[in-house]
C-alpha cells in the first residue's frame, strides 16, 4: 500500500470544530473517554498557546481535516524529550494517515532540534497506535505505567525514536 500525503497545518481557532470531532467515547477509549464541552474548550486554549512544540491539523490533499498530531517537550526519566499524540478521524482509519502525519511529525521535530529522543505512550490496548509506532520507526523501550489526562494512570507502551539517526 502506497503511503498516503498528507499535510501538517498549524493549529489555529478554526480547528475547534475538529477537536470537538475527535472527543468520542470511540475516539479517546484509550486516553480516559470523552471531555465536557469544557474541557475541550479548555485543551483548544492549550493547544493554541502552546509553546513547547507544535499542535497540527493532519489534512488531506483535498484540504479535508482527517485528524491531528502534535510533539512536544517534557521531562521523561530524568530526561528532556519530545513526545508525540495522534488522532485519526474513523473514516479516515486503516489508510496510513497515522503513519504519514508521524513520520511528517518526526520531521518537524527533528528541524525543531531541541531533543535527541521522540516518545510516544500508546496504551498497551491501543493496537492500531502500536503499529503506528512500529511502522514509522520507533523502538519500543517497554511498559510503563503513564499519566494521561492528568490524574489518571494507564499501562502504556514506551516507544521511542532517535532524531539523530
Amino acid at each position: 500500500m502506497t503511503e498516503p500525503t498528507v499535510r501538517l497545518v498549524p493549529w489555529s481557532a478554526a480547528d475547534l470544530p475538529l477537536l470537538r470531532r475527535i472527543n468520542t467515547p470511540e475516539m479517546r477509549a484509550h486516553v480516559g473517554g470523552a471531555e465536557s464541552e469544557e474541557q475541550v474548550l479548555v485543551r483548544h486554549q492549550r493547544y493554541l498557546a502552546l509553546d513547547n512544540g507544535w499542535m497540527f491539523r493532519v489534512e488531506l490533499p483535498s484540504g479535508e481535516p482527517a485528524g491531528s498530531v502534535a510533539f512536544w517537550s517534557r521531562v521523561w526519566h530524568d530526561e528532556p524529550v519530545y513526545e508525540s499524540g495522534w488522532d485519526v478521524l474513523p473514516e479516515f482509519q486503516g489508510q496510513g494517515i497515522a503513519s504519514a502525519a508521524v513520520r511528517a511529525v518526526l520531521v518537524a521535530a527533528r528541524e525543531d532540534g531541541r531533543h535527541r529522543w521522540l516518545h510516544a505512550f500508546p496504551s498497551v490496548a491501543n493496537a492500531p497506535s502500536n503499529a503506528v509506532c512500529r511502522k514509522t520507526g520507533f523502538t519500543l523501550v517497554g511498559e510503563t505505567e503513564f499519566e494521561y489526562p492528568r490524574g489518571r494512570f494507564m499501562r502504556s507502551n514506551d516507544w521511542r525514536y532517535d532524531l539523530t539517526a
